[in-house]
């Protein structure tokens, strides 16, 4: 997206510099090519500037996550449980399994992301080694009026790097490329040229090689092999290819050449050579075909601006360049401080799986809680966290309480905890509870014997033995907020609440907290089914009022 942006902004600018020099536009265009190359190297170096979109939502994950808080709190209002039909049950799987076996699509786009960028860099590494090839085949100019000229044009550009002139067998070639060691390879009749197309080119293809174009065009061709899948960066590769040979053309108008000869030099040329140069995106081309009406219209308009770049208009777009760099470059959006998965596995002290264990996340900085479930396996994951840093609790029925006060998320990594937990002190079971036995459906596990029941109707109040009243928050009470609470929860075989969860979560965070902490302390009697106590799944509503 920071690569776009920085692109963006240069067409933009290079469309508003219509009437500016084809090598001040191309000057632009190349400092943005390299400020978005460079944009994700610095963003490991500069300091993160997070960029708040909006207020943090809350993370539901698949059993539950409510916004956490703090506050102070009063009496709460009365608490009533409603007689509400429960949700369909839910399949119990190994998330991290299922995550595993169902190919998500951030997988898929992320595996033709791959695709594209190997093929685009293979294209391009062809095309080097074909020139490399080309190059080793090709006789070197030592002597002779190329060499002569190559002398005298490259003194006058300043050019002090050896230039090497390469013929070779092809018939029809005529490009330039590398850096440290740049190379012209001409064609077959190259020595037979008369004199003034020998300075024409040799003009042309010094230039690009005093102006440094290779190397930014490569640069663009690289950052177009990456993001493969941005137009934008198609249109900027083109676009700075063809005010590059336009800069050039400018650049031999300069020395002394008529236009009209130029251009039916090039014409010439270009009939001669139009063919080899579509394969050869790797070397900057003399007469590619693609924009040459433009390049003529250009070159016979007398009142274009033919000026090359100053050294203040250098330095003035590279300062404006990195001042704009550095602060996009530090900015972290949320979608990039987004963690991986963070699962694990539960299990007892046996090393057996622990199913049904709330998992709670916790994150002070940003007040957000996650909450999910281990399933049968004793898997658990949470998706999409932001990378912070975190509390772990685990809670189930049966088990001490583990805590971990600080995990650490990294940005785009996964994490995985192993957890166990300890087998609590008996506290006297569920002595002297009343039983009743309730009509419904029920679930069936592997083993055969009933698990889970299902009710059609309703779970009555006189099934509560023991009731806490939960607290109104303060801020809740002090803003004036009230409403209702739905809870989705599941009656364990001792009449314990377990596996709340949230079913409005558009509910103020604090009252949704307030509700859980009270109901998980309620009481039930045990459901019998056939004489055994089972699961009950339901649903439970308190209110929150300041109605006196």
């Amino acid at each position: 997206m920071k690569a776009s942006v920085i692109v963006l902004v240069a067409l933009a600018a290079t469309t508003l510099m219509r009437k500016r020099s084809a090598a001040v536009r191309h000057w632009v265009l190349s400092a943005a090519i390299v400020c978005a190359a460079a944009t994700p190297l610095l963003e490991l170096v500069v300091p993160s500037w997070h960029l708040a979109l909006g207020a943090t939502a809350p993370v539901r994950e698949r059993d539950a996550a409510v916004p956490r808080a703090a506050a102070s709190s009063q009496t709460a209002a009365p608490v009533s449980l409603a007689a509400v039909s429960p949700e369909p049950p839910r399949p119990n799987r190994d998330a991290l399994s299922y995550a595993v076996a169902m190919p998500s699509l951030t997988n898929l786009l992320t595996a033709a992301w791959i695709a594209g960028v190997s093929i685009s860099i293979g294209l391009l590494l062809v095309g080097l080694g074909r020139l490399a090839w080309l190059a080793s085949r090709s006789r070197r100019l030592v002597t002779g009026p190329w060499i002569e000229t190559a002398e005298e044009i490259s003194r006058r550009y300043g050019i002090a790097r050896p230039v090497w002139l390469l013929q070779s067998d092809h018939p029809s070639l005529l490009v330039t490329w590398g850096l440290l060691r740049p190379r012209i390879i001409l064609p077959r009749a190259a020595c037979a040229w008369p004199a003034d197309r020998i300075r024409i080119v040799l003009s042309h293809e010094l230039a690009h090689i005093q102006r440094g174009d290779w190397l930014v065009q490569m640069t663009a061709e690289l950052l177009r092999s990456v993001y493969w899948f941005n137009p934008l960066m198609w249109i900027a590769a083109r676009i700075l290819r063809e005010e590059s040979e336009r800069a050039c053309d400018d650049a031999v108008l300069n020395s002394g050449i008529q236009p009209a000869e130029y251009a039916r030099e090039i014409l010439d040329l270009a009939r001669t050579l139009e063919n080899p140069f579509r394969g050869w995106s790797a070397a900057l081309a003399f007469a590619r075909t693609t924009h040459l009406e433009r390049r003529f219209m250009a070159m016979l308009n007398p009142s274009i601006d033919r000026h090359c770049v100053s050294r203040r208009t250098r330095l003035l777009t590279s300062l404006i360049a990195l001042c704009l760099l550095l602060p996009l470059a530090a900015i972290r959006l949320p979608a990039q401080s987004a963690a991986g998965k963070f699962g694990g596995t539960i299990h007892d002290p046996s090393g057996a799986a622990v199913s049904n264990a709330t998992v709670i996340v916790a994150n002070q900085k940003t007040n957000t809680i996650s909450m999910t479930s281990s399933g049968a396996e004793g898997n658990f994951v949470l998706k999409a966290l932001p990378a912070g840093e975190y509390e772990l609790k685990v809670v189930k029925q049966g088990f001490e309480v583990y805590r971990m006060p600080r995990i650490a998320l990294e940005p785009g990594r996964d994490m995985s905890q192993s957890i166990s937990l300890q087998v609590a002190a008996d506290k006297g079971g569920t002595e002297g509870v009343a039983q009743s036995e309730v009509n419904g459906q029920s679930e069936t596990g592997t083993d055969g014997k009933t698990t889970r029941l299902r009710i059609e109707g309703s779970v009555q109040a006189s099934g509560l033995v023991e009731k806490v009243m939960p607290v109104y928050p303060q801020s809740g009470r002090s803003a004036g907020i009230q409403g209702s609470v739905n809870l989705n929860a599941v009656i364990g075989i001792d009449g314990r609440p377990m596996l709340l969860r949230v079913m409005n979560p558009e509910i103020d965070p604090e009252l949704a907290r307030a509700a859980i902490e009270a109901v998980s302390k309620w009481r039930y009697r045990p459901v019998l089914v056939n004489g055994k106590s089972v699961e009950v799944e339901t649903t439970v509503m308190v209110n929150f009022s300041l109605a006196p």
